[in-house]
């Protein structure tokens, strides 16, 4: 029986472009400025081994910002800052029902800092998951063994929702009930199936 949903934050419980994609195009910049910059030096910082803020100083000239390291955050942020209050409200009926609801996402400290608090998602969620806190990302076999540890459920008891085929392959292989986020209206049937099968017990 499944006793827990855990759910991974852009692309599901948050609707956002990506952030590099979105810059480029309001600010003139050409992508390749900006990719290597997420594909190097952005990852340690995923997993706490390195300071976003140090990281991506060097490289805000480059890019056409002209202010703080600080304001460059808080605008990225604030741009993904869109959260689909649908979803948010299929976990609020699993809540109900009794069923806990996790987050579990690839992040480094300072937006898992702002999703917990000024997003609210500390409160939506009975617990976050973030990659930066765990040391370890998505799909690794190590970031779901610390998340089932402190849930303290079974794998059988836990379903995982994610819109990225790896994660969802890697949960899956780790033994977990593991779903691709596609659309609204499919996921909202699992949910409504989920939580009627457990009326019926």
């Amino acid at each position: 029986m499944t006793k827990a949903v855990i759910f991974d934050t852009d692309g599901m419980v948050v609707i956002t472009d990506m952030f590099s994609v979105k810059y480029c195009r309001e600010f003139n910049v050409p992508y390749e400025i900006i990719l290597p910059f997420f594909k190097n030096e952005f990852q340690p910082c995923l997993i706490g081994k390195a300071d976003l803020k140090e990281q991506i100083k060097p490289y805000l000239e480059k890019w056409g910002w002209k202010q703080s390291v600080e304001d460059f955050l808080d605008y990225w942020f604030k741009a993904e800052h869109n959260v689909d209050q649908r979803v948010i409200g299929e976990i609020e009926k699993l809540k109900k029902s009794g069923i806990k609801c996790y987050l579990a996402t690839n992040q480094e400290k300072y937006r898992t800092d702002y999703i917990k608090n000024q997003m609210g998602f500390s409160k939506v969620f009975d617990q976050v998951f973030s990659s930066a806190e765990i040391g370890y990302k998505k799909p690794q076999v190590e970031f779901f063994e610390k998340v089932m540890a402190e849930i303290g459920l079974k794998k059988d008891e836990v379903q995982f929702w994610d819109d990225t085929e790896k994660n969802v392959l890697g949960a899956k292989e780790f033994g977990l009930d593991a779903r691709q986020y596609k659309n609204f209206d499919e996921f909202k049937t699992e949910m409504v199936n989920l939580i009627s099968n457990l009326t019926k017990l």
